[in-house]
């Protein structure tokens, strides 16, 4: 970066911090009523936002509030949806159930029990995330960690359980309701690096949560700099799952160790290390303010890649012409559109899912629409039981109208990238709803993953 450029780099830096220094406030299902902007709602808008809230977690900040939300088109609001509890996310008769047991003053405890009820009917581990995902070492399970593909493990640092703000959308929606025995966390770093020294066949290391970069740099900083050693050096790449970039980029920027931060990530690359983050944007205007702006550039400068994923969502980014739009935007600014995503089935899935024939129709609008450097968003993939699957298009063959599908990711490599067919089916949302065609009995995967769901196999070497 030339003199002139590191001068202008330092001034708008400085202008942002001058725009936006704003403390990170944040409020939760308790602080309705200091949310100034929702005094335009009307009352019952605002029980309905705390029914749903007593069931699902909600927490937002002012950053989010001020910078994010159009408040002149709530509750249609894309930004809105995306943060604020509504009505349709809950079973009619769960929401009935829990407004009753507000409107009745009933005690803390007893809207707990509620809560609790309702919570175990929203699939709270989907995919088979405890059965299969928890790894063994020493003949201890390691709680923290998931390996579900040979070459990628992930890690649920404890002190990255939480979101500067949550989407309404989570599918670890389950880690943030108070029960322990839902969450997944690893109190410390030696467990994982010994896993990793063990497995040579890990490649690449993504740190989750919750979202790892709600941490002090400190934290990162004993989690990652050990990956520098000799003995990590089969660990090519480090993955980093993230909202940052649109709840809260002042991490990047303002924040008291954004330095540090941004100096450990230059060393990780300077080492060697393909440091990814994997930032999580849902619509166009997650990028559209100046502090998000300087936060990628930021990033970019220390030398990180920065890919973007996330699920279509009814209500919130079901146009192929917003996806289109957010992919040129993100070329633009040097990021790698890298995934689109089918709602899981899990928590407020009823809200927000889409057939799957309408997410293929969406996902084909938006790419004719972009270069091909925006065309390696993989898509629409299901994050299943199984694997990574993708719907590849619609067809119709030997006089049957199927879907056609493959494993972008899978359980066992072998099934990688292999051609698959479903009956077509107008109504089906996920795998599990799908049924093989051509007269099948099953999926040719089947037998091996019930195998691996009893027990038989290990899902990671068979």
């Amino acid at each position: 970066m030339t003199p002139v450029m590191q001068l202008k780099r330092k001034q708008d830096l400085l202008d942002v911090e001058e725009q936006q220094a704003a403390r990170f406030q944040v409020y939760t299902e308790r602080h309705f009523d200091k949310i100034e902007a929702l005094n335009n709602l009307s009352s019952e808008q605002r029980f309905e936002m705390r029914v749903v809230a007593n069931v699902l977690p909600f927490r937002i900040n002012q950053y989010v509030i001020d910078e994010l939300i159009d408040w002149s088109n709530v509750p249609q609001d894309p930004m809105f949806q995306l943060t604020f509890p509504q009505k349709g996310m809950l079973a009619e008769e769960d929401f009935d159930k829990m407004a009753a047991t507000l409107k009745s003053g009933a005690d803390k405890k007893e809207i707990q029990r509620v809560a609790n009820e309702i919570r175990q009917r929203l699939n709270p581990h989907p995919a088979g995330q405890q059965l299969l995902n928890v790894p063994v070492l020493d003949e201890e399970t390691l709680d923290g960690v998931q390996h579900k593909y040979q070459e990628t493990v992930l890690f649920f640092p404890s002190q990255g359980q939480v979101c500067h703000s949550y989407c309404t959308f989570c599918f670890r929606w389950a880690q943030f309701i108070g029960d322990k025995e839902l969450r997944f966390s690893a109190k410390e770093a030696d467990q994982l690096h010994r896993y990793l020294v063990e497995h040579k066949s890990i490649s690449d290391l993504l740190l989750t949560g919750g979202d790892p970069m709600v941490m002090k740099t400190r934290h990162l900083i004993a989690y990652l700099e050990p990956l520098l050693q000799p003995e990590f050096d089969h660990v090519q790449t480090i993955r980093i799952g993230t909202k940052s970039l649109t709840f809260w980029p002042q991490r990047y920027v303002t924040d008291e160790d954004a330095d540090e931060l941004i100096d450990l990530f230059a060393r990780l690359v300077a080492a060697g290390k393909h440091v990814a983050l994997m930032a999580h944007f849902n619509h166009w205007r997650e990028m559209d303010t100046d502090m998000a702006r300087s936060a990628i550039q930021r990033i970019k400068d220390a030398g990180v890649t920065i890919r973007t994923q996330a699920p279509l969502l009814n209500h919130i980014n079901n146009d192929g012409d917003v996806w289109a739009k957010m992919w040129r935007m993100q070329v633009k600014l040097g990021l790698i559109p890298y995934y689109m995503f089918v709602e899981r089935d899990t928590g407020a899935k009823r809200y927000f899912e889409i057939p799957l024939v309408r997410a293929w129709e969406v996902y084909r609008t938006a790419m004719q629409q972009v270069s091909g450097l925006g065309r390696t968003a993989r898509g629409p993939s299901m994050s299943a039981g199984p694997g990574k699957v993708e719907i590849q298009g619609i067809s119709e063959i030997n006089g049957e109208k199927v879907f056609v599908l493959r494993f972008i990711q899978a359980r066992n490599p072998d099934w990688v990238q292999r051609p698959f067919f479903a009956r077509f089916d107008e109504k089906a949302t996920w795998l599990e709803q799908l049924q093989p065609a051509f007269g099948e009995e099953k999926f040719f995967f089947q037998d091996e993953y019930d195998d691996m769901c009893k027990g038989k196999l290990n899902p990671r070497t068979s």
